[in-house]
């Protein structure tokens, strides 16, 4: 196993403890510092195993926070939506 992998295992041990640990802001500040962490790993373990390795990962982190992932989607779905309406 290379460091990458191992990076990318710890930094999902740690978002498992992290959303075991009550949070009165609905974890969302743990979400930020996850997903600025969590960037650059799937940046190294992409770069160390190749683009399908990190697909994987990319989708093991997704579904790990998937609130962040359902309110880009919904805000990019709105935006779309808008500038259909405004081409009209």
């Amino acid at each position: 196993m290379n460091w990458s992998i191992a990076l990318a295992g710890l930094w999902g041990l740690t978002a498992n403890v992290l959303a075991m640990i009550p949070s009165k802001d609905n974890h969302w500040t743990r979400a930020y510092i996850l997903i600025a962490v969590g960037v650059p790993i799937l940046g190294y373990v992409t770069y160390q195993n190749g683009p399908w390795i990190g697909l994987i990962v990319l989708a093991a982190g997704m579904s790990m926070l998937r609130w962040p992932v359902i309110y880009l989607t919904r805000w990019t779905k709105a935006k779309m939506q808008g500038m259909k309406a405004a081409n009209k």
